[in-house]
C-alpha cells in the first residue's frame, strides 16, 4: 500500500463517492416515472463523478485507505441502479441479451466471492480494464436509451466479463489484499517485489 495514503474519511474524493452512492438511488423514481432521458442524464452524470474522484484524489493528494472501497461500493450501486433501469424501461433488450447479462453477472459474483473468501474483503483493484469498461458502459447507456443499437451494450458486457476475469486472476496472484492494482501484470510485479524483499 502506498505510504502516501492516510486513514481519513473527510476528503473531497470520498465525498464525491458518497454523493455517487446516494445519487444512484435518484434513478429509481425516474425509472418508475418512465423518464428514460432523465435516467440517462443521471447515469451519465454519476458516471462522470467516477472519473473525477480518482483524478482529484491524486491531484489534491487526498488518497485514503477507505477511498478505493468507497469508490467500489458507489460504483456497484450505480451499476445496479442502471441494471434496474434497463430491466424496467428496456426489458425487451434485457431479454434478448440475457446470455450476455448472465455471463457478466456470474463473472462479477465469482470475482467478489474469490476476494471475499481469500482476503475477507471485496476487491477494489480499479484496473485499466475496469476504466475502459466504465467508458464502454457510458456509451452503451446512451445507445440503449436513445434507441440506437444494442451492440455497444454487448461490447460493454464483454468488457465487464474481461474485467472480472482479470480481477479473479489478480486475487489468485496476490498473497495479501491490495487496492488500486491496475493490471494482472502489476499484481505479479507486486508479488515479485514482496518476495524479493523477504529474501
Amino acid at each position: 500500500m502506498p505510504n502516501n495514503r492516510r486513514d481519513r474519511w473527510l476528503t473531497i474524493p470520498n465525498a464525491i463517492c458518497v454523493f455517487r452512492f446516494l445519487g444512484s438511488f435518484a434513478i429509481v423514481p425516474a425509472v418508475i416515472a418512465e423518464r428514460p432521458l432523465v435516467v440517462l442524464s443521471l447515469f451519465v452524470f454519476l458516471a462522470m463523478t467516477d472519473w473525477v474522484d480518482g483524478k482529484l484524489a491524486r491531484a489534491l493528494d487526498q488518497r485514503s485507505l477507505i477511498g478505493p472501497k468507497l469508490d467500489s461500493v458507489a460504483d456497484v450501486t450505480m451499476y445496479a441502479m442502471f441494471l434496474f433501469a434497463v430491466s424496467w424501461l428496456r426489458a425487451d433488450v434485457l431479454r434478448s441479451e440475457s446470455s450476455w447479462v448472465i455471463v457478466a453477472a456470474v463473472c462479477f459474483v465469482i470475482a467478489i466471492a474469490a476476494a471475499r473468501i481469500k482476503f475477507g474483503s471485496f476487491p477494489s483493484y480499479h484496473t485499466r480494464s475496469a476504466k475502459t469498461t466504465w467508458f464502454l458502459m457510458v456509451i452503451a447507456a446512451i445507445a440503449l436509451f436513445l434507441n440506437w443499437s444494442v451492440w455497444p451494450l454487448r461490447i460493454a458486457l464483454l468488457g465487464v466479463i474481461v474485467t472480472n476475469l482479470e480481477s479473479i486472476a489478480i486475487t489468485a496472484t496476490l498473497t495479501q489484499p491490495q487496492t488500486d492494482v491496475i493490471s494482472l501484470a502489476a499484481a505479479r510485479r507486486l508479488e515479485k517485489k514482496s518476495q524479493d524483499s523477504s529474501v
